[in-house]
């Protein structure tokens, strides 16, 4: 029971605090609802908006929950069918709970947190402290890249390179184009990427979930009731039977 309790609680947080993100559209709609209630007292505005917010997370919760009762999920990180067999799960939980997928909400955070910066210098650097802030490493070197571009485009212009200058955008666009063609990375192959990139969430999330079962048996282990028990093995838990 120790088990079935830290791993509900390490995969619910991990879809609902490392994972969710609400929409734009869902924000927008929440503030709908409390305008809409134009006849309740001012007071009440605000508790109706987090009522709307509260009930529309209460049913991605449930929805991923309902998933979550009837899928197989293997606790074997070093197994390739089982990663991807826990990937195409959470894939599922992503599409019918409405969730952001990783790329998503890389691209969500990219948006809203560069919004409004006027020059491709300081959007570069955001984007870099974005990914450092993420955990995600730049293996091929293509920051590096993409700022000698940027300084030959600006020592060409002889001035910094603004965002809404469409000229020296196209420049700076060129090269990238001739970054991408050197690294062998084709904009076709977005979504191969992006699956890749879920492969290696779903390899991750796997070893957290098999440490903390782990973990969590040892700890009942030493517990007097349970020490002539055999512990069984992880890979043959399943979570099913504990939601």
């Amino acid at each position: 029971m120790a088990f079935a309790t830290r791993f509900l609680s390490r995969s619910t947080r991990q879809l609902y605090t490392g994972q969710m993100i609400l929409q734009p559209e869902q924000t927008i709609s929440a503030r709908s609802f409390a305008k809409a209630a134009g006849s309740a007292p001012p007071a009440l505005k605000g508790d109706e908006m987090l009522k709307g917010i509260f009930l529309e997370v209460k049913k991605k919760y449930e929805t991923a929950l309902g998933i979550l009762r009837k899928e197989k999920i293997t606790l074997d990180p070093e197994d390739p069918a089982a990663v991807s067999e826990y990937a195409r799960v959470m894939k599922t939980v992503r599409e019918k709970a409405d969730l952001f997928s990783e790329s998503q909400r890389i691209k969500y955070t990219i948006e809203s947190r560069t919004q409004g910066i006027p020059d491709a210098r300081s959007y570069l650097l955001a984007l870099k402290e974005i990914r450092i802030k993420r955990g995600l490493t730049d293996e091929l070197g293509a920051e590096a890249m993409m700022m000698d571009a940027l300084d030959k485009i600006e020592l060409e212009l002889k001035k910094p390179l603004m965002r809404d200058d469409k000229k020296g955008m196209g420049l700076l666009m060129t090269e990238f184009d001739k970054i991408n063609q050197k690294l062998g990375i084709r904009r076709q192959d977005l979504p191969k990427y992006e699956e890749q990139l879920e492969l290696k969430i779903a390899k991750a999330q796997l070893e957290e979930l098999k440490k903390d079962a782990l973990e969590a048996m040892d700890t009942q282990k030493k517990r007097e009731e349970f020490k002539d028990e055999a512990m069984p093995d992880v890979k043959s838990l399943d979570i099913r039977n504990f939601i």
